[in-house]
């Protein structure tokens, strides 16, 4: 698949980038840039795409994408549908590994901030008190100046380099160069298929909203994604099961149909082999982490 590169604005009154996004809806492009990218969504539901990671995403979530990693936020359908009050709201910082010089990140001291970066390019996702932690630090970055600005976002990368509370997300040999000429083609398959995943989607279908053939677009899809594109849909249908799981207001039997299953048999065996956890135990570990 082949993001959209996106140009992360600069100033020369700072060293790297921050911002606070209250928006209607998240930013639903496949896109890529070559700063890494430190996000807390504050408020907002969906489905996230990361390298070749799929996930549901909520509000408190705290994560760093690598540089030139591409990633997707796609908010849940009541985001398009103009609710009142209903908004999306984040606080991004985008930096580049080597703002604060070439050299800084070879100090003994930093080694550990050098290895969170390697690791940064498979997308990281916090967990624990180490995302409670790093939440008021990154919203004083939007009023902080001068050297205070630097001494706090240093200390928020030295909080992750030695944390034990990360989540690696994507494959590490996801690949990282990219040509920009096909962006519209892979957003449309993601639009199309977020927006339909719960019925079925046939393969004569989804290939004319790609534009190519049915056995191009095979190939396409899976030489792009490292998936086929029936695995996509299943991994798809499996995260939204776990969003309603964690609402807790459906039975499992209908949270089976509502994501797309016809069969609550293999709802069960789809269910348990992507997540580990059959739906019911799922649920009770979610449950009992609240």
């Amino acid at each position: 698949m082949k993001p959209q590169l996106l140009r992360v604005p600069s100033s020369s009154d700072y060293s790297f980038y921050v911002r606070r996004d209250v928006v209607l809806y998240f930013y639903d492009r496949w896109h890529y840039h070559p700063e890494l990218e430190l996000l807390h969504i504050e408020q907002g539901s969906g489905t996230q795409f990361i390298g070749d990671s799929i996930a549901h995403f909520q509000a408190g979530d705290v994560l760093l994408i690598g540089a030139n990693l591409p990633h997707y936020w796609r908010c849940d359908k009541e985001y398009f549908e103009n609710r009142a009050g209903l908004l999306a709201q984040a606080t991004v910082v985008h930096f580049r590994d080597d703002f604060w010089g070439e050299t800084f990140l070879k100090l003994p001291e930093n080694r550990p901030i050098a290895a969170l970066f390697a690791r940064a390019k498979q997308g990281i996702r916090l967990h624990g008190p180490v995302s409670e932690q790093i939440k008021p630090l990154m919203q004083s970055l939007l009023t902080l100046q001068g050297p205070q600005r630097l001494a706090t976002f240093l200390q928020i990368l030295a909080i992750l380099a030695e944390s034990n509370e990360l989540e690696t997300l994507s494959t590490a040999d996801y690949p990282s160069q990219f040509d920009e000429s096909d962006t519209e083609r892979i957003n449309r398959i993601y639009a199309y298929s977020l927006a339909n995943f719960q019925r079925k989607i046939s393969l004569d279908e989804i290939a004319v909203v790609a534009n190519l053939s049915p056995h191009s677009f095979c190939r396409y899809f899976k030489s792009r994604s490292r998936k086929t594109y029936a695995q996509f849909l299943l991994e798809l249908r499996v995260h939204h099961a776990c969003k309603l799981l964690m609402e807790d207001r459906l039975p499992i039997s209908q949270i089976c149909y509502d994501s797309g299953f016809n069969q609550f048999s293999g709802f069960n065996k789809y269910f348990k082999s992507i997540t580990g956890k059959s739906p019911k135990e799922y649920r009770a570990v979610f449950k009992n982490k609240v």
